[in-house]
């Protein structure tokens, strides 16, 4: 069950437009809330949550400028997700299909963080104070 929290923050992803698969975030373990699909059956936009924290994917759409990162050619933003075991975490999403980009390492700053880039081209910045 979610947390209800009054104020929170959910990150919309956007994809690439014609894209019917998004099954990279089931396996890695969220949960998904809904799904709508185009008349083709492509995704318009899904709902989901890793353990609480609630998250969106949309294709791009006009209007607003949205770009994903592989039109793009590069980070669009760096989702910071802090859990309580990092390497746990990274470990289930490279098996899903995720790309390293950082292992997990503790830092001088007091954090324990690792990265990776999801099949769409998204940074997962993985995290936990220590």
């Amino acid at each position: 069950m979610l947390n209800e929290r009054l104020t929170h923050f959910a990150p919309e992803l956007h994809i690439p437009n014609g894209t019917f698969e998004i099954d990279f975030y089931t396996r890695w373990g969220a949960v998904e809330h809904f799904c709508f699909r185009n008349d083709d059956g492509s995704i318009h936009v899904a709902e989901l949550d890793f353990d609480g924290a609630i998250f969106h994917v949309h294709e791009t759409m006009r209007g607003i400028d949205s770009l994903e990162p592989k039109s793009a050619k590069g980070v669009t933003t760096i989702i910071g997700l802090f859990v309580p075991d990092v390497q746990q975490v990274m470990e289930k999403a490279i098996s899903a299909g995720a790309i390293l980009i950082n292992p997990t390492t503790d830092h001088d700053y007091g954090y324990r963080q690792g990265m990776f880039r999801d099949p769409f081209g998204h940074y997962w910045q993985i995290q936990k104070k220590i």
